[in-house]
């Protein structure tokens, strides 16, 4: 296989102040804490183009998972795709509004903040919320103008290592990611389990000036308790090359912590990330990707709320049985077919997470919450 052709094939592109290109403009409602994911819910639901990220984080946590769920926000503000952000808190929480909101408007992002407690409750803080979104969400139409391919920060995730996924879904994504990454765009990866399969592997496929974050995520997973994942069993399996086949060959140029940005301006970022779906596209959109491309060999349907996912199956069976959840069937396209879906989408075309109203989000845990 090779790389598709880039020339000649641009989008609607929505351009940020900090240089970054979005291919959406939606308004986050973000709930600082589990207690108020449905007032930011229900905020979201009456503002045209707000999408919200419910979620169970924020309260009780203790030292990295606080740290990380904090660092989590306040990237996914900053992605392409959010014109600005309305953070809705309780009151008495970890991760409180008032300080994420504050951290925010420290890097110039478009922010409002709400609490419960401190509106008084719950009916008056989702019309509060409700104005506060929209307010937001009228500058949003004026910065859209045509970008390129090197534009693009793709985000790539495959939740599985099954053969079909391997020899057919990930190669496929692979010529993408090559041709991304030679218009000079990003591309950010999850799956870790590849890594802490292959620790040695991993360090010679990447740049010297990554390797110490690259060792840092070896020794923050060091004495981990053993987690039997599919995916886990099948890396230790593979080897190093056959697993990472999505990423498209090419050698990491940087290594981020969960939650955190890619800083590189085009090459190839591995995010220290599961490969579980949801938990695996909140780090890709906190690293900034602005579209993913979802392997699944047995078809996992949903989408996320801030970036639109295209999904990829090299599994025949999975994109018959699934016609209309599947974005493309690995099997019967090319990469040229491949990218010139990633484009439509980026371009503004739903792809079929979004027709069908489909989203999940999670953020990983370090350790236990109280």
């Amino acid at each position: 296989m090779s790389a598709p052709s880039v020339t000649g094939r641009t989008f609607e592109g929505v351009f940020r102040t900090d240089g970054s290109v979005g291919v959406r403009d939606n308004v986050l409602v973000l709930p600082s804490v589990i207690c108020s994911h449905i007032v930011a819910d229900r905020i979201a639901a009456r503002v045209d183009r707000a999408v919200s990220t419910p979620h169970d984080h924020g309260c009780a946590q203790l030292g990295a998972d606080n740290e990380q769920t904090r660092r989590t926000f306040l990237s996914l503000a900053e992605n392409p795709n959010v014109a600005g952000t309305l953070v809705v808190g309780l009151g008495c929480e970890e991760v409180q509004s008032d300080d994420v909101a504050n951290a925010l408007r420290s890097r110039d992002v478009p922010v409002r903040e709400l609490s419960i407690q401190g509106v008084g409750g719950t009916d008056e803080c989702v019309e509060r919320g409700v104005e506060a979104a929209s307010e937001l969400a009228e500058p949003r139409s004026e910065a859209h103008s045509d970008a390129s391919i090197g534009d693009l920060t793709l985000g790539i995730v495959s939740s599985d290592l099954d053969t079909a996924t391997v020899d057919v879904g990930d190669p496929l994504v692979g010529d993408v990611a090559r041709a991304v990454v030679a218009a000079g765009g990003r591309v950010v990866v999850a799956g870790n389990e590849r890594v802490l399969a292959h620790p040695e592997a991993a360090r010679d496929a990447t740049a010297y000036e990554a390797r110490d974050s690259l060792d840092e995520l070896l020794a923050r997973h060091e004495g981990d308790p053993p987690r039997a994942t599919r995916v886990g069993r099948f890396a230790q399996k593979r080897s190093f090359e056959a697993v990472t086949r999505s990423w498209g060959e090419r050698d990491v140029s940087e290594v981020l912590a969960y939650g955190e940005r890619a800083s590189i301006s085009e090459g190839l970022a591995l995010v220290d990330a599961p490969s579980r779906f949801a938990e695996a596209t909140t780090a890709l959109a906190a690293a900034g990707a602005n579209v993913v491309v979802h392997v699944t060999g047995d078809g996992i349907l949903a989408g996320h709320p801030l970036v639109p996912v295209v999904k990829v199956t090299g599994d025949p069976g999975t994109a018959a049985a699934l016609p209309d959840d599947i974005d493309v069937a690995a099997a019967n396209a090319d990469a040229d077919d491949l990218l010139e879906k990633l484009v439509a989408v980026a371009n503004g075309d739903p792809c079929c997470a979004e027709r069908h109203g489909l989203t999940e989000f999670a953020i990983t845990r370090v350790g236990p919450s109280m």
